[in-house]
């Protein structure tokens, strides 16, 4: 009976993926070596031996382009340690000094006198100490009072600077005499700071003191404080301007408080004090060398340490 029959299967098979589905053409192993479900072989580490030597196409482009770049980084920090080193050793050799040169502060004083005196010094200096030769640890103060105490007549060192290579130029301040000094027969000089040098770079100061004290007397050793250079400075000034002039100014032996001082075309020694400002002592000297040529006297000295008075003899 047709009630019992089974239904026919109307429908339609489908179609099989691999009819419908075309494949392209086969692609060569280099370019799907990483493909999934496939076998590799060998290694992708630098420091680990390949299998298969024969396969350079085991890194990826991207692996090369980190290990070109690590190389390079590696190359750069060496090229970078060697300029930097080679930097700082030209920069020492700028500092170092190997030849010592000598200049004056002061342009009249001739570059063509003998310098070895004081080239020899400094390198005794750089021999007791020796980090002294580069320039930045070197102690212009501290080698101006070394050069004080061994060559006196140098005041201080200006400037230590770079001449050509390893050659370091120093600039000396010479002492200027602010009165010659006289011990017996031998001549030194004094600076504005009391200090007693022999070599002379500049002229004779018009001022000779001579000393009678008995005191004796190191070059380099401070023989007058300010105060007495003040003063001596005080008296041969303010002479001048009332028309005598100074020509010797003697330290009686003794005594350290008291001057006694020679005037040109004058005969009498005068004695001063260096106690009493001066002004009032010339004052007292002036008129008293007007009194005594007005009443035709010379004597042997005038004494105006007292204030308001005079003594002659």
């Amino acid at each position: 009976m047709a009630i019992f029959r089974k239904k026919a299967d109307k429908t339609v098979p489908r179609r099989r993926l691999a009819q419908e589905f075309e494949r392209g053409p086969a692609h060569t192993t280099t370019q799907h070596t990483f493909r999934r479900n496939r076998t590799l072989t060998g290694s992708t580490s630098d420091s680990v031996a390949s299998s298969s030597h024969s396969q350079p196409d085991m890194l990826s482009q991207r692996s090369h382009a980190h290990n070109l770049a690590r190389v390079r980084r590696r190359i750069g920090s060496i090229l970078l340690i060697v300029v930097l080193a080679a930097a700082f050793l030209y920069w020492l050799l700028t500092q170092l000094t190997a030849q010592v040169s000598i200049a004056f502060s002061d342009t009249s004083i001739s570059h063509s006198l003998d310098t070895s005196i004081y080239q020899k010094a400094i390198n005794d200096y750089m021999g007791i100490h020796p980090f002294s030769r580069l320039r930045f640890m070197l102690d212009t103060t501290d080698l101006g009072n070394y050069l004080a105490s061994t060559v006196s007549e140098v005041d201080s060192v200006a400037s230590a600077q770079m001449g050509s290579m390893s050659e370091t130029i120093f600039t000396l301040v010479m002492r200027q005499p602010v009165a010659g000094w006289k011990i017996g027969a031998k001549q030194y000089y004094v600076d504005a700071k009391g200090v007693a040098f022999e070599r002379n770079f500049y002229g004779s100061p018009s001022v000779q003191i001579v000393d009678e004290s008995g005191a004796a007397l190191q070059q380099g050793a401070l023989i007058a404080s300010n105060q007495f250079l003040s003063f001596v400075g005080r008296v041969v000034a303010l002479s001048k301007v009332r028309g005598y002039t100074v020509t010797d100014a003697i330290l009686p032996a003794g005594t350290t408080r008291e001057l006694e001082i020679k005037l040109s075309g004058v005969t009498p020694l005068v004695r001063l004090s260096t106690d009493r400002p001066a002004g009032e002592q010339v004052e007292d000297m002036a008129r008293s060398l007007v009194y005594l040529t007005s009443r035709g006297q010379a004597p042997s000295y005038i004494d105006v340490r007292v204030s308001g008075k005079a003594f002659y003899q």
